[in-house]
């Protein structure tokens, strides 16, 4: 089936059908063909179909429906790990073990869940990709038994749709591109690029729902406000010294 990444939207109704096997494999496949650093291919994907682990996994997603509607989730990690290993057993002493290679692993890991993905919407699946896994890294590794030099960084929610919801707004291209050089925005410039979102039906919406004044202060004062932002960062920090990715002496 052809992609058609234009038309992608985050499904969170799910039908309880199994995914083949065969399409899994398909995605997976998809997946670890992403371009990676070195050919090292510093991720792995677990892929949870067993209903009292995705049960589990629930809580640390906040309880949304579809974690346990959904037939399958996968979780992407950024995977020093295995690397290492090999090296040790081919007497060569790794040094991957630091910052820089969690910065390594995580792009490889992205781009292999963007490959599952896309190729995911086009065997004819819909996807949700979960912010949630950085909030309780640490619970999700302990369910997934992670060890040191693997870290969750998202994930994804994969089945068959149960709904076929509106496309998301976005940015105009001019918001996001820049050629030659980075091209600082004026004031008139972001009120300019915001417009269209400001005034859609969505927003006011929210505004209505929230008692506030404009969409920025809604992240600011209720998404994403700057006690948990932090709260999660020192969490997340600490995840990483354990598992090995701040040695940099």
């Amino acid at each position: 089936m052809k992609s058609n990444i234009n038309k992608h939207r985050s499904i969170r109704k799910y039908r309880p059908t199994p995914i083949p096997e065969e399409v899994l494999k398909e995605c997976l496949l998809a997946a670890s063909k992403a371009s990676t650093c070195g050919n090292m291919q510093l991720y792995s994907l677990v892929v949870t179909r067993d209903e009292e682990l995705r049960r589990q996994l629930a809580p640390c997603h906040f309880n949304q429906p579809m974690l346990e509607n959904a037939p399958c989730l996968v979780t992407v990690c950024a995977d020093i790990h295995r690397f290492s290993m090999w090296c040790r057993q081919r007497d060569a002493e790794p040094a991957y073990d630091n910052f820089a290679w969690f910065v390594n692993a995580s792009t490889d890991a992205l781009l292999a869940a963007e490959n599952f993905c896309v190729e995911a919407e086009a065997q004819g699946l819909g996807i949700c990709i979960l912010g949630t896994t950085l909030y309780t890294a640490r619970r999700i590794s302990e369910i997934l038994q992670l060890p040191d030099g693997v870290v969750p960084l998202t994930t994804i929610v994969v089945g068959y749709p149960d709904e076929s919801p509106a496309l998301t707004d976005r940015l105009p291209l001019d918001a996001v591109v820049h050629y030659d050089r980075y091209q600082e925005y004026t004031a008139a410039e972001i009120d300019e690029l915001w417009a269209e979102k400001e005034m859609s039906e969505e927003t006011r919406r929210l505004l209505d729902e929230n008692q506030l004044p404009n969409l920025a202060q809604i992240f600011t004062e209720r998404r994403y406000v700057r006690k948990d932002n932090l709260a999660i960062s020192e969490s997340y920090m600490e995840l990483l010294r354990e598992k090995g990715f701040f040695n940099n002496k």
